[in-house]
Parts: C-alpha cells; structure tokens; sequence
C-alpha cells in the first residue's frame, strides 16, 4: 500500500499546472484592436524573465510577420531562441534599447494600439535606412502625428488575460490646412484581486500618447512626441508542481495570502516610463535627405519582494515546507525514508489543504514582529523594493542619398547615454519599529563588530524604515557611439547591399554605499571598461522570375558586452567580471520564396556561432548562507535552423496559412565558471585559483518552444472574418543551472578506479537540463465590420485562446540552483543528501486555460 502511494505522489507531482497571459492573432483581422494586446499581456511585463519575444516581421516574409501574434502570446516565443537585446528597435530612427541590458521593454508602448501601428518591421538579413540592424532583426516605429490615422476612435474591451477590462479613446487630425496634425490617445487597463484570471494579481494602468508636428515646405517635418504608461500590477511567482498537486490549483500563484481577511500580494510591480521624442526630417533636394531625433526617457521600475531577517523564508513552497521533504516518494526513495518521515508526508499534506498554510500568512508574520518589538529587536518580517531607474538620452542623424537610379547609400550616427540607478528601498515595516542596515547573514561566521557586516561603512549600523534605502545603492553609466552605413545596388534582376558599422562603448559603476565586505572598491566611481566594436553583413535577393527568388546573407560582428553582465557582483562592488571582452557573432542565411496570385512561401535556413559570450545571474546559496554571483566568460553558442511559411489562396475570400519551424540553440563548450559570494571578507573568483569549469555543453536556450508549427484557416466574406489556428509547440527547455554543473558541485563529483592502470580518476555525472512540456492548442476568432454613413464604422472581435484547454504546456521556467548536499557546518559534511531532491522540482509557468478577448471599436 506504502508503495502505491508514493507512485501515486510521484505522478501527482508531476502533474503540470497553468500559467501564461495569451493570446497572439493574426493581425490581418478587420480592424483588429487586439493586435497589441500582446505586447501589453506578455513582453517586457516582468523584469525577471529574459524570455521576452523579439519583434520582427517583414512583408516580404510570410514565416517573420506572422509568428509574433500567432506564438509570441501564448508561448512567449523567441525569434530563432534568440533573447530580445539581439533585436533593435527604433522609433523615428532613434535606437530605443536600453543600453544597460540591451533590451527593450514593450510595456512602455502597453494600452497605446493606434499610436504604435505604423512601424517597419526587417528580418536580420533585410536592409534597411535606419540603422546596421542586428541579428534577431530590427523594427521602427513611425510617431510622427501626420503619419497618424484622422478621426476619432472608441474602443471597450473585456477579457480574462493579465486584465479583464479595457478602455482607449484616440483622436487625430490629419494635416490641417495650416500643415499642422494632432494625434492624442489614452487607455485604461484594469483588473482586481476578484476578477483577475490568476488569483493573487491585479493589474492597473493608465496610459497616454500626444504627438505634435508641423509640415514645412520641400519635405520638412518637426514632430514632437511623449507617452508614458504608469502601471501598478500584481505578478504570478513561478512554483514547483508539487505545490499546484497539493493545492488542486491549475493556476496556482505563491506570492499572496490573506491579510486581515483581504488579499494581498507580495510581488507588486511599479513602471512608470515617461518619455519624449523630438525628431527633424529635412528634405535637401530629390536625392539627399536627413532624419535627426533625439529621444529622452526617465524610468521608474520597481518589484516589491517578501523579505526576512533572522527567520525562516516565509513563502508558502520553500522547499522545507513541502510534504516531499519529510519523505522522498521518487522511485529509489531516500536513506532516511521511514514509517515516521511518510506520516510528516502526509501531515504535511493536510497542512496545505488550507489556505493559511498554501498561502502567505501575513497576519503570523506581523504578529512575530510585534513580539520582536517587545523584545527591542529588529523586525524579522518587511517588504522590500528593489529599484531599476534609468535616465535615458539617445540621438540620432541618419541620411539616405540616391546616388543613381539603382545605387543608393544610407548611413548615420548613433549616440547613447544611460544612467542605471539600482536601489533597495523597504516599503512596509510591517508593524515593526525599525531594521539596521547590515548584513545578518554574515552572522555566525562573523560577529556584529567585523566590517563585514556593515552593508554602508560610511553609516555603521544605521537603522532605517520605510522607504529608506537599504543593502546596496549604486549606478551604471553606460555610453555608447556608433557610425553605420548601407550601400544598395537594385538592378532589377538583382537587390544586393552591403553594411558595416564601428562602435565605440564605455561603462562603469558608482557606488553609495560602502560594502563592508568589498570596503576599499565597492563606494564612489570604478575603473572604466571600454571596448570598440563593429562588423559588417552582407545579403542579395536573386530574382528567377516568376516569382521565385533566392536570398543570401553573411555578417560578422563583435559587439560589446552588456553593462548588466558585464560586472562581478554589480550589489556588492565597483569590479568587473574577469576576462571580459567582445561578444563575436557570425552568421548566415539561405532562403527561398515564391509569391504569385494563389501563393506566398519562405523558406529560409540559418546559422548563427557566437563566441566569447558572457553571462551573469544570481541565487541563494544556502549551503554557505551567502547571495552568490555568477560569471558564464568564454561561451561559444551555436544556433540554427529552418523556417518555413507559406499562404494559400483557396479562393478571394478563404486561405490557408502554415508555419513551422525546427531549430536549435546549444552551448557548444564548456564555459569558464567565475562566483563571488555576499559575506566571505575576500574575492572568491576562481579565475585567479585553479579555473571552475561549468559543464554547460549541450545545455539549450530556455523559456521557447525550439520546434512549433501553425496551421490557420481564415475566411473573409461580407465584412465578417473567421480564423481558426491550431498551434503545436515541443522540445521546451528551461533555464539551466550553471552552479550545479561545475566540477566543484559535491552533488557531480564522484570518483573511481581506472581498470586499466588501477588510478583513483574524477567522474562528473552531469545532470540533463530539465524539459518542459509541450503540445497542441486552438484558437479561434470571429470579427464583423460595420459600415455607416460618413464613414463611421463599428467593429466587433472575439479571439478565444486554447479551445482545447490545454494547460499542461511549460511556458517558461527555470532550474532550481540549490543543490541535495546537506548543510556544512564548519566545513564538514554530516548525514546523507536532503530527502528533498531539487533536480526533480524546477520552478516553471504553464499555459492558461481557455481565454478570451472581446472588442468593440467604435470610428467616427
């Protein structure tokens, strides 16, 4: 019977739950107002996650302009695995990635559709007249309020996605007879903790988009532009699918609990982005023209998290709160497995049937501060605020001259200034008197009297409160100049370009506090890196006639790191990551198309080797009670793959679209392992000991489906629109560990007798990278368009996601860095391996169920 259970345990645990915000469309829908809701649902949503989507497209490409809104919703899917800093985008021709970590947050643009339709989207190998472009492709956005659609719009929406109602109200002018235009739009975005599809999370945003220009004469355009979104939400943590087994809870989110009977969430998120944008389109004569902007930006990012101080972690599935770490139910079981430890299995079980349990107990953690206050001691319970600002300034100048009829030059300059300004701020004392500003978990290995355990020198022992600063304080300038330029030759049988561009980068970080563990390089301004970059692409369209075309392109390019991985441990000092230098990139790409009446198809084939790539994140090492630090230096990346799109034209008013594409994106070495860790009082990076070697060969990219395929119907008749998609998505893999595959991890390291020579060698059983699941899903859309009088229009849409239900699709994830070795105490190893075993319980998001989107836009 013992044994029927533990299968039983085991299966349930595997059981996958729910999670993602969905849905992509296919963008040709009339009138279709649910095309952003993508961006606004899923990309540059949550900080924490790199896997947000590249935008590209094309018009030339049938397989690029359709796999944003038909995957990138419901799958977070990744262009070719690639992550989103490898895709530039511009807005006027001024580059708007953030310089710091390369990427660009789509929910600054969230809740403003009309305001951001216009753009042009090019594939990584299409040139372009706005910049070198990059190798997960480049899109620019047109701002301009003369480019801008005329009238007025009413658009109500209601759904079951990251927000369950929505309003927007947009007006434009056209040019006047004076050559003025006006463009304006505001929306409101909103669910509670009652109406939210996921429970725990709320959403609250309120945005806005004005643009002004003035058409002078011979093509001379001054716009002027400035949008914000100021947005509060509440966000779903990712959770082992043991904690979704015990609470039967498909969406089950760890990050809230009921606190005076009233919901609340620990993970709040504030982004409030105000930007502006001035840009000069000057017309010099029938070949030569300019396009100058310069683009302004004051970021505010803040995530609330859930902190202790001398106390246990307080969410609801750490692992020592979980049945399986009384009683290992995995087939082979564990030493300690006993009639007592599967009794604690199940009590535990029971524990989690309630709420106070599977949920944050926030009214236990107050009252344990009360009674820290009584005692006269610092709270064990607060909320901190983890500060992500920046002060953006970019410009540029780009020129386009048509040197022949057939022979045209682009080329301009880029300029780029970010300032990053990292903070931890508590938020919420939680009915304690205060907290002092140090290290607690320097405390056993350290006394309060070692400088170690000051986090600010400057100020020992300072007690703050709510909305002091607190842990760490500092900033990272990153600058950057870049010169490009394109050169065209289009002779009709043929459209042949060749680019290259030179850059140069600066970086460095300036510290307000003085850590006490890094006290002589960890407050005022670092040492500067510089690096100077550049590459060049070449690509020809072949035309065969017919329609049928060949494509070809190569490029190469070093590119300097990114600010973000480019330090040791950017909380704790002013050092950079050892033997850090330029990222190398070279590529290629084949492709085939056709296009006549009945058919359009691509075909393409790629291949992209990177090299000398560095990577950085951080975990909790409870092992040794310390934050660590990592450094991924050397990494050699091979990705490639096929594409294929293709429409059919059944009749003028039906046709069928497919898509698919098999890919791979693999760690072709292992990469060179480099840590430092929050309380020892020296450097531990191991470059400078003997080297630490992170068994990362063949791990993959995670968070995207590496092979997905889409088959769509879609009827058009009469004003009315009908669509319905199948989706299949596989070969998911989730973030990978680096720490639990070096050749320091206790959990790899084994050793044995060479038969042969009768010698003790190493052994490394490296684990496989945890796989997520994948599989099929439906959706489905029904639009109708009606036409009044003066042109007056009404437009109505239903997009339904995952008729099927599916929920047991892995969207995301990643692995859990701890490992099974038992706590050291004083550098020795007692008692066997933890009964819980990590490798079997990685964190991840699922698939939401059924979902949908109503629209109702109203033009007049």
């Amino acid at each position: 019977m013992k044994n029927k259970l533990q299968l039983m345990a085991l299966l349930l645990m595997a059981a996958p739950a729910s999670y993602a915000q969905t849905v992509a469309n296919d963008s040709t829908v009339v009138d279709n107002d649910d095309e952003f809701t993508v961006t606004e649902s899923q990309l540059g949503e949550n900080e924490d996650m790199t896997s947000d989507i590249i935008q590209v497209g094309s018009a030339n490409n049938i397989y690029a302009s359709q796999i944003g809104y038909t995957w990138g919703g419901s799958m977070r899917f990744k262009f070719r695995a690639l992550d989103n800093r490898y895709n530039d985008v511009s807005m006027n021709g001024v580059q708007v990635n953030n310089a710091e970590n390369g990427r660009f947050s789509f929910s600054t643009i969230g809740g403003m559709n009309d305001a951001v339709r216009n753009r042009d989207n090019v594939s990584p190998f299409e040139d372009h007249n706005y910049g070198f472009g990059n190798i997960g492709g480049a899109a620019n956005y047109d701002l301009r309020a003369g480019s801008m659609a005329s009238g007025n719009k009413v658009t109500l929406s209601g759904c079951n996605r990251n927000y369950t109602m929505r309003a927007m109200y947009t007006y434009g002018t056209g040019y006047t007879k004076k050559d003025w235009a006006f463009f304006g739009t505001v929306g409101y975005r909103w669910a509670n903790m009652e109406t939210a599809a996921i429970q725990g999370t709320f959403y609250n945003s309120l945005s806005y988009f004005m643009a002004v220009e003035k058409k002078f004469a011979e093509g001379r355009r001054l716009n002027l532009a400035t949008w914000g979104s100021p947005t509060e939400r509440a966000t779903q943590g990712a959770t082992v699918d043991e904690a979704r087994w015990l609470t039967n809870n498909w969406q089950y989110n760890p990050s809230w609990g009921y606190q005076n009977g009233k919901k609340r969430s620990a993970r709040v998120v504030n982004n409030f982005e105000p930007s502006a944008l001035l840009s000069l389109d000057w017309k010099f004569n029938d070949k030569l023209k300019m396009t100058a902007a310069a683009f302004f930006k004051y970021a505010m990012y803040s995530t609330s998290a859930l902190k202790y101080n001398d106390a246990q972690n307080p969410a609801p599935d750490y692992w020592k709160n979980l049945p399986s770490s009384k009683f290992n139910p995995y087939p082979g079981g564990h030493p300690q497995n006993n009639d007592f430890t599967y009794a604690e299995f199940w009590n535990t079980y029971n524990l989690w049937q309630s709420p106070q349990y599977s949920q944050i107990n926030w009214d236990e953690l107050y009252a344990k501060n009360r009674g820290r206050n009584e005692a006269g001691e610092d709270a064990s319970y607060f909320m901190a605020r983890r500060h992500n600002d920046h002060l953006v300034t970019n410009l540029a100048a780009n020129f386009n001259a048509n040197l022949t009829k057939t022979k045209k030059l682009d080329f301009g300059l880029q300029l780029s200034r970010n300032q990053g300004m990292h903070y931890q701020t508590i938020s919420d004392m939680m009915g304690a008197q205060y907290l002092h500003n140090v290290n607690s978990y320097a405390l056993g290995k350290y006394t309060i009297y070692d400088d170690v355990y000051q986090y600010d020198l400057n100020n020992p022992n300072k007690k703050v409160g709510e909305g002091d600063k607190y842990g760490y304080d500092y900033n990272i300038i990153s600058q950057n100049a870049k010169l490009w330029a394109t050169y065209t030759v289009d002779n009709g049988i043929s459209h042949s370009y060749i680019s290259g561009n030179i850059s140069g980068t600066n970086m460095f970080r300036e510290g307000f506090m003085r850590n006490g563990i890094y006290k002589d390089y960890s407050y005022g301004k670092g040492k500067k890196a510089g690096f100077l970059d550049g590459g060049f692409k070449m690509g020809t369209v072949l035309n065969m006639g017919k329609g049928n075309a060949l494509t070809f392109g190569v490029g190469y390019e070093a590119k300097a790191p990114t600010a973000y991985n480019a330090f040791q441990a950017p909380e704790l000092n002013n050092n950079f990551a050892a033997n850090l230098r330029n990222e190398k990139h070279a590529t290629a790409e084949l492709g085939y198309s056709l296009k006549n009446k009945w058919v359009q198809l691509n075909l393409n084939a790629y291949f992209y080797h990177m090299y000398n790539v560095t990577e950085f994140s951080q975990f909790y090492d409870d092992e040794k009670n310390s934050f660590t630090y990592n450094t991924l230096s050397d990494v050699k990346k091979l990705y490639w793959g096929t594409e294929l799109g293709i429409k059919v034209n059944i009749t003028s008013s039906f046709n069928i679209v497919a898509l698919g594409t098999w890919s791979d994106a693999k760690y072709m070495n292992n990469a060179t392992y480099a840590y430092t860790r929050s309380i020892p009082a020296i450097v531990e990076d191991v470059l400078f000991q003997s080297p630490t070697i992170c068994y990362s060969k063949g791990m993959r990219e995670g968070g995207t489906p590496l092979t997905a395929a889409s088959l769509a119907l879609n009827y058009r008749i009469k004003g009315w629109y009908l669509s319905l998609t199948g989706n299949y998505y596989d070969r998911i893999y989730l973030s990978f560990a680096p720490n639990i595959r070096t050749n320091e991890a206790k959990d790899l390291h084994t050793t044995t007798e060479d038969m042969m020579t009768g010698e003790t060698v190493d052994v490394y059983n490296i684990p496989a990278q945890a796989k997520g699941k994948g599989g099929f899903m439906l959706d489905a859309s029904v639009g109708h368009q009606f036409r009044f009088k003066n042109n007056n229009s009404l437009s109505v849409n239903l997009n339904l996601c995952n008729l099927t239900n599916n929920r047991k699709i892995t969207t995301g994830g990643f692995e859990q860095s701890r490992t099974n070795t038992p706590i050291l105490t004083n550098g020795v190893n007692y008692g066997n391996p933890r009964i819980y075993d990590f490798t079997k319980s990685p964190r991840k998001y699922y698939a939401q169920g059924i979902n949908g989107m109503l629209n109702i836009n109203y033009r007049f």
